[in-house]
């Protein structure tokens, strides 16, 4: 399996992918392709990258900034995460997991937040902070990860994309 950066010609397939990897998840509204194609269009993709396996892509990672309310900056958020449901349960979510992490920590990001499994985002690092929040959502879902000393206070805003209904 290879990790890269996505192309042009991965659009099609990354969409694909992430209609497929959530169709059959809970607590999804099953926009993501959406997000992930509106977060493109307005140049908020920070990162993008792909798994692929034999010349196929089946996995996609998004990152893409985030506001925090008391004016922190240098934060992003982690997703929308997918994996072919075939695939899923194999390291590729995690592999791309860790290359996104690396990739914007290197380019000197503060920090990462993410909306989802709390068993599984502590893994790469992921803690709830109760200093941080994202409306709507239980707490413990809602968990960040600092690369450097600072320690953000208040509400996460997530682009406007990520209320992308088409």
């Amino acid at each position: 399996m290879k990790i890269r950066a996505e192309t042009s010609a991965d659009r099609q397939a990354i969409e694909a992918v992430t209609v497929t990897a959530f169709s059959g998840a809970e607590h999804t509204s099953h926009t993501e392709q959406h997000i992930v194609n509106g977060l493109r269009k307005a140049g908020q993709l920070s990162v993008s990258l792909v798994a692929e396996l034999n010349g196929a892509v089946v996995g996609h990672v998004a990152i893409s900034p985030v506001a925090i309310s008391d004016g922190a900056r240098g934060w992003f958020g982690l997703g929308p995460i997918s994996v072919l449901p075939q695939y899923q349960r194999s390291g590729i979510g995690s592999q791309l997991v860790r290359e996104a992490l690396r990739i914007i920590r290197r380019r000197g990001a503060s920090g990462c937040v993410v909306l989802g499994d709390p068993d599984y985002y502590s893994r790469f690092g992921f803690r709830v902070n109760p200093d941080l929040g994202f409306p709507g959502v239980p707490a413990e879902y809602f968990q960040t990860r600092s690369f450097d000393s600072s320690q953000p206070r208040g509400i996460v805003s997530y682009h406007e994309a990520f209320e992308a209904e088409s």
